[in-house]
């Protein structure tokens, strides 16, 4: 019988949230519960507890969480991760005698029985636990024990037996010795805030310069820091701002040959002046990054920096370790191909090489580094075309020293790859978004991403556009997609972000046949008159400021769809219960025709009291109108605005 624990009776199965059945933490951030489920039962008839245990990693107490019986051998138990740092947790549970006692006492009291020796039986059993009790607790047992002993009161005894009181102090203080644990410590990663609200902005710092013709600076990114604050985001994205290499480069959108004079994309990262450490000698010196870096923090703007792990011919990498590539039989570098597209200008880094660890290690370094000089947040360019095991082993070794460091993963590939990425580490994801067009199939994808495992480890990042991708709703488009893309990705998505000043400008000319922009900024320096205002950039500096100051936006996880009956309106609402904050969304998705819709508000599941009015207020062009119980009317032009960003404003409070 060796291994065999007889007194343990209770079976413990289908432990969730734990992703692929524990292999990897799930995600949350500070502040944010975890529901944990579970089925758990017993031999008999007996009555289950059961309960949720957590810690801090490397804590030797669990603190523990009540599992409430939901029905059908099911339990589900919250707790919160309220402490900056990695969690375990886990489930016992255990064959409860006395609530199995209180519950034959009640069906023989109400079925007239004797209850002389049921109540003997409960004396026994309040008697037992007072061996775990402190001195207040040992006084209320002995007065229910004093109670059940009174045989001439019979009901108040019963009464006294099943109370809420006594059940709570018997749960606290029962025996748990044959208890049943949970076979596995499940982890949990907790991260900072921003790893779930955030509101990113792209620029090329090579097009910030005052003048035309010139080549921007970090100097000139610096001065553009205030109309970045004042559009309201937190995260300002940089593409490469290393050397880029000059054999090979490509020209104005993308031609095969650069004219002279051509900058060169900036992911083909390295040259002469050297690779992934150094900065492109027109961006400016350290000095300048470190005091642009420090400018923009004082804003409350952190600088996010691109990883892209691949190289031009003339990175420094080619030369010192030729072994990290895939060298063909002519004697060149295989250069990055995605047929029929071809990357000349860029040599993918072998991952097979047998000189990985020390690979793996160089690697890691470029991330050490840049910390180093105050950059916390980093978008990582194809990460689905690098080893996931490194991923997961350079990710882990950072955050280990630098916790609140942040990834991106900019992967535009297969579900089961993205998925994957986000599993191994990556704090947050791009997703599909960008192709989601209709009603049905946002509904969809939202409901992949918060009501499914997905939710557990992979936080979306919604983008309406990016360097790479014009989509075809923005291609030669008026206002109306550009602001619906716009508020759907800020309100549907508590991470969020977008490519300028391409975006507020209106520029939408596409590269025929492709989701592409035409004279596309990668491959050439422009000029911005960044202070230039638009009806657009005014969008998105209330949208920004409407997220932030309502705290139903700062998660993408409470999000709830309102039936329409028409498919051109999509209507959803969020809830922030603790802060009493309530909003409700109307989108047009027609860009040309007027849409009207009876829309069913989600009351419930928002905390709006049924039966009484309650105001909306459109926050865009605040406007108030008073709707009442489920069904209310909407009407959106797109040539006015075409949608509706309501906070819903009552008297009373959310239960």
């Amino acid at each position: 019988m060796k291994g065999i624990s007889g007194n343990q009776r209770v079976v413990i199965e289908h432990v969730k949230p734990a992703v692929d059945h524990g292999k990897f933490p799930i995600k949350r951030v500070v502040g944010e519960e975890v529901v944990v489920t579970a089925d758990i039962f017993c031999d008999g008839h007996d009555e289950v507890k059961a309960a949720v245990l957590y810690r801090v990693a490397g804590k030797k107490k669990w603190a523990e969480a009540k599992m409430d019986f939901l029905g059908n051998d099911h339990f589900r138990g919250v707790f919160t991760a309220d402490t900056y740092a990695p969690f375990e947790y886990t489930v016992m549970g255990w064959a409860d005698h006395f609530t199995t006692w209180q519950k034959g006492l009640k069906k023989k009291f109400e079925a007239k029985q004797d209850l002389k020796v049921e109540l003997m039986i409960g004396v026994e059993l309040l008697d037992s636990a007072r061996q775990q009790a402190d001195t207040r607790e040992k006084k209320k047992l002995d007065k229910a024990i004093a109670t059940l002993q009174h045989k001439e009161d019979v009901t108040t005894a019963v009464i006294t037996a099943i109370s809420p009181e006594i059940s709570n102090l018997m749960y606290e203080l029962t025996d748990r010795t044959n208890a049943t644990y949970y076979d596995q410590i499940l982890e949990v990663e907790v991260e900072r805030k921003k790893a779930l609200f955030s509101s990113w902005y792209e620029i090329f710092p090579r097009s910030t310069a005052k003048n035309p013709g010139k080549h921007g600076t970090f100097k000139d990114c610096e001065r553009l820091l205030p109309e970045i604050a004042t559009m309201g985001f937190d995260v300002l994205y940089l593409p490469p701002i290393h050397p880029i290499g000059r054999s090979h480069r490509k020209g104005k959108n993308n031609a095969v040959t650069a004219q002279p004079g051509e900058p060169g994309s900036p992911w083909a990262i390295g040259a002469a002046e050297g690779g992934h450490k150094a900065i492109h000698p027109e961006l400016g010196t350290l000095k300048d990054f470190k005091a642009f870096v420090s400018k923009a923090k004082s804003m409350d703007i952190e600088v996010a920096l691109d990883i892209a792990y691949q190289c031009s011919p003339e990175h420094p990498y080619v030369k010192e370790h030729p072994q990290w590539f895939n060298w063909r039989p002519d004697g060149t570098v295989q250069y990055a191909e995605n047929p029929p597209k071809k990357y000349q200008d860029i040599l993918p880094i072998n991952f097979e090489t047998p000189d990985w660890q020390n690979l793996w290690k160089e690697l890691k370094s470029v991330v050490d580094y840049w910390i180093e000089q105050g950059v916390n947040i980093f978008r990582v360019d194809n990460p689905h075309t690098k080893a996931f095991p490194f991923w997961q082993w350079m990710m882990g070794e950072v955050r280990r020293e630098h916790p609140d460091v942040i990834f991106l993963a900019e992967a535009f590939t297969r579900p089961r790859i993205m998925e994957r990425l986000g599993k191994v580490g990556f704090t947050q994801s791009y997703t599909y978004y960008t192709w989601r067009l209709s009603s049905s199939d946002i509904r969809q994808y939202m409901h992949e991403l918060t009501q499914t495992e997905m939710r557990e480890y992979y936080r979306p990042n919604f983008w309406p556009n990016t360097p790479d991708i014009l989509p075809v709703p923005l291609q030669n488009s008026g206002e109306a997609p550009t602001i619906t893309r716009l508020i759907m990705a800020a309100t549907l998505s508590s991470n969020y972000g977008l490519y300028g000043p391409v975006y507020e400008f209106g520029v939408n000319t596409p590269h025929p046949g492709k989701e592409e922009y035409t004279d596309s900024e990668k491959y050439e320096i422009k000029h911005w008159d960044w202070h230039k205002q638009t009806r657009v950039k005014e969008i998105i500096t209330n949208i920004n400021r409407i997220r932030k100051e309502n705290a139903a936006f700062h998660t993408t996880w409470n999000i709830h769809f309102a039936e329409s009956n028409n498919d051109q309106i999509l209507a959803y609402g969020k809830a922030d219960k603790a802060n009493q904050n309530i909003m409700f969304m109307a989108v047009n998705l027609d860009e040309h025709n007027v849409q009207e819709a009876m829309v069913k508000v989600p009351i419930a599941q928002l905390g709006i009291l049924p039966g009484y009015p309650y105001i909306v207020h459109d926050l865009l062009r605040n406007e108030k109108y008073t709707w009442q119980d489920e069904w209310n009317y909407v009407r959106l032009d797109p040539h006015v605005m075409p949608v509706h960003v309501f906070r819903v404003e009552q008297s009373y409070a959310i239960s």
